[in-house]
């Protein structure tokens, strides 16, 4: 019989390795699942491993760390290679499938191990944790009854901002909001782009570092933003994780 697929959620950010630490952001449950596994597919094994030894202050490793297989998921994976990853779970081992951060398979190449799990009959368990989208439409006081991820933009100017005004065309028409991530080093780029292409009245909002002790969102019209980046006073974002939102009224 097959093993299960546990989608574990991943923290937003570093977190310090102290007693409790995770409490606030993963469950009991869900540290108690994780620290029985030995195997696990990451983006990225060292942040899989810091990961772990963060589980393991609460709740001690079912194995050593070194003796846990952690093996590769990301862009360079080639689709190929994904049977190999499911080997053990097809020969009855569970895994743990982890996110770089937040949840897995949602903007993260593992979406791709989760779809042929399915269809090899693997069962796929989600554990509750961090969505840093999820969290930022919570805290935007846009429409979350009905929100689209976008991912990243064009890095071309030109074609970013023609696609910041068919996004915003297709926020009124449907009063959809609308998601955006960017790498945290463009992320002043990407708030100049949208004040830029926007019309003065929509809404945007930038949620940044989301569940850490730097949290901050923020929400104001277009106008309003550029006013702000005008008088130099932009969010604290530069290269911090941040998801920007926003809403055509």
């Amino acid at each position: 019989m097959p093993g299960t697929l546990y989608l574990i959620p991943n923290t937003l950010g570093p977190v310090d390795a102290a007693p409790g630490a995770l409490a606030h952001i993963l469950p009991e449950q869900v540290q108690a699942l994780t620290s029985r596994l030995d195997y696990f597919v990451a983006e990225n094994a060292k942040t899989a491993r810091a990961f772990l030894k963060l589980v393991a202050v609460d709740h001690p490793l079912a194995r050593p760390l070194q003796e846990i297989q952690i093996t590769e998921l990301n862009v360079n994976t080639p689709p190929q290679a994904l049977s190999a990853l499911l080997a053990p779970l097809l020969a009855g081992r569970d895994a743990g499938l982890v996110s770089e951060a937040g949840v897995p398979a949602v903007a993260d190449p593992g979406a791709d191990l989760v779809r042929l799990a399915h269809q090899h009959g693997i069962l796929v368990r989600p554990l509750v944790g961090p969505s840093s989208l999820l969290l930022a439409v919570m805290a935007s006081g846009l429409n979350g009854q009905s929100f689209a991820f976008n991912g990243y933009l064009p890095l071309d100017a030109s074609q970013r901002a023609k696609r910041i005004r068919e996004l915003e065309q297709r926020s009124r028409a449907e009063k959809q909001t609308q998601l955006l991530i960017e790498t945290p080093y463009r992320n002043a780029a990407m708030l100049e782009a949208l004040v830029a292409s926007c019309q003065p009245g929509t809404l945007i909002c930038v949620a940044t570092d989301l569940s850490l002790p730097t949290e901050s969102v923020r929400t104001l019209t277009a106008a309003k933003w550029k006013a702000a980046l005008a008088a130099g006073k932009a969010p604290e974002f530069h290269k911090k994780p941040t998801v920007f939102l926003f809403l055509a009224q």
